[in-house]
């Protein structure tokens, strides 16, 4: 199982992301890192984790702003080496092309206008869910031979909720993977839950609210 941070980004800071609520996120406060110092922040977030990834939530691009390339970059300057997935909410494949040379594409369901179609073989697909509902076209959802390798199973509604992940909806996703690997996002609460989702046959987990307080350290 990998640990995977979650950095979200919010006006050029951090934020703390709760439940989907974007529209009630605010800077976030923890001992890795400034707000308003993203690139240190990200530092703090990898070393806690003892990850070789992270993952980046542009919610200016998101909610349909720009995505915040030079700040982007300047995250990626810092944790050289590290293995960089970014939602930039693209709305097709060919919009990965605003991101700075290296990142990874994260394609969210949410923000995809377009039908299930073959995604680069580097690229992220995330499934995204608020509560039982699936967000996007639903072929996405059901075509797992369009998948690339690397997919996410992003429940919204437990993302900074402690309730604990979304067990049935991450079940759902991993009986359609056909091998690739799936990543649970949202309601990590501690180490447990990273094992109990290993034993269900993830890769790994995206984690944030549970590094910034300490509950996950880089050897759960």
């Amino acid at each position: 199982m990998r640990i995977v941070p979650v950095l979200d980004l919010m006006g050029g800071v951090v934020v703390h992301g709760r439940g989907g609520r974007r529209e009630t996120y605010a800077p976030i406060r923890t001992p890795l890192g400034r707000a308003d110092d993203a690139p240190e922040l990200a530092a703090g977030l990898v070393r806690a984790a003892g990850a070789d990834t992270l993952y980046i939530a542009d919610l200016d691009a998101i909610m349909g702003g720009a995505v915040q390339r030079d700040l982007l970059a300047r995250i990626g300057a810092r944790v050289p080496g590290v293995d960089i997935w970014v939602d930039g909410g693209f709305g097709a494949p060919g919009q990965a092309a605003l991101l700075p040379a290296g990142m990874r594409p994260v394609f969210g369901t949410e923000s995809l206008a377009c039908n299930a179609v073959e995604l680069p073989s580097e690229a992220v697909l995330s499934l995204d869910f608020a509560g039982d509902n699936f967000l996007g076209p639903a072929s996405w959802l059901d075509a797992g031979q369009c998948w690339p390798q690397r997919v996410i199973c992003m429940t919204m509604a437990a993302v900074g909720s402690g309730a604990g992940p979304q067990i049935d909806t991450i079940e759902a996703v991993l009986a359609r993977a056909q091998g690739r690997q799936i990543y649970a996002a949202g309601g990590v609460r501690h180490a447990e839950d990273i094992h109990a989702l290993g034993r269900l046959g993830c890769a790994g987990a995206l984690v944030a609210t549970a590094l910034h307080d300490g509950r996950i350290a880089a050897l759960y």
